[in-house]
């Protein structure tokens, strides 16, 4: 039975003709796979599939997911997240419970950011949501002084200001959230002069997301994403904790969202 692969010419490219030939005509992929994006079984022969691969500084692995879940493409990561990967697909880890992320390195700016995950209530139905908080006031590149410019810039970006969570923020085309491996890798922002994505905020080690998340991301395929100035949100340890103080943000005036789809949408 022919293979329902999908093999992007991006994938084509890194892997040669000859090894994607051995793909599409089922010599080297697997007939059963775990998605490599919702970590649920998949098979070559029955439904479409997409190889993904991904690239580290020395090494690469070549995955496969759902069609559904991730289109066929080229995911660039650090050698240290290959090698987490490489840990991902070759044995189940044990899921739990996310605690709020360690601050990360960001680009461009380079400013210290939290991002914690979690599922957000609203309008009755539960969304994917990442709130990210600056650990220190965020300055407009090349300027000094104390001042706090971190919505301005998001909002420049095409974030919204939001004063209640009472509907979902509007889709910002151009970002996107990359969740790979079922792990959260990265938001991707806009190349310049409409080059490839590049890294906004980037995982130092892949972040563990809960089923229910990634269940509800796949569902929707989009996370939304909230931003507040340091000392807005704080580390809350449960969701309705992390509710209650988007709500009070949004009150104050000092959060902006936007919806971003997955990465490859």
């Amino acid at each position: 039975m022919p293979r329902m692969l999908d093999v992007s010419d991006d994938v084509r490219a890194e892997i040669g003709d000859e090894e994607a030939d051995r793909l599409l005509a089922g010599e080297s992929a697997p007939g059963s796979y775990d998605c490599t994006s919702c970590r649920t079984p998949g098979d070559c022969e029955q439904e479409r599939t997409s190889t993904v691969l991904f690239i580290g500084d020395e090494t690469a692995v070549l995955a496969f997911a759902h069609a559904g879940c991730l289109p066929s493409q080229v995911v660039k990561v650090t050698e240290e997240q290959l090698q987490g990967a490489v840990r991902s697909i070759s044995a189940d880890q044990a899921r739990s419970e996310p605690a709020p992320a360690a601050p990360e390195k960001a680009a461009p700016e380079q400013a210290v950011l939290g991002v914690t995950s979690g599922l957000i209530l609203i309008a009755g139905e539960l969304h994917p949501a990442l709130v990210v908080e600056p650990t220190a006031p965020i300055a407009r590149p090349g300027t000094v002084g104390s001042g706090d410019d971190f919505l301005p810039l998001l909002i420049e970006q095409g974030f919204m200001p939001v004063t209640e969570l009472s509907t979902a923020p509007a889709v910002l085309h151009g970002w996107s959230v990359l969740l790979a491996m079922g792990q959260l890798h990265a938001v991707l922002q806009p190349g310049t002069n409409g080059g490839r994505p590049v890294a906004w905020w980037q995982a130092h080690q892949p972040l563990q997301v809960t089923e229910g998340w990634r269940t509800a991301a796949n569902k929707h395929q989009q996370v939304l994403m909230f931003a507040a100035p340091v000392g807005s949100i704080g580390r809350q340890p449960r969701e309705d904790l992390l509710r209650d103080a988007l709500d009070k943000a949004a009150a104050n005036g000092q959060l902006v969202a936007a919806a971003l789809p997955l990465a490859g949408t």
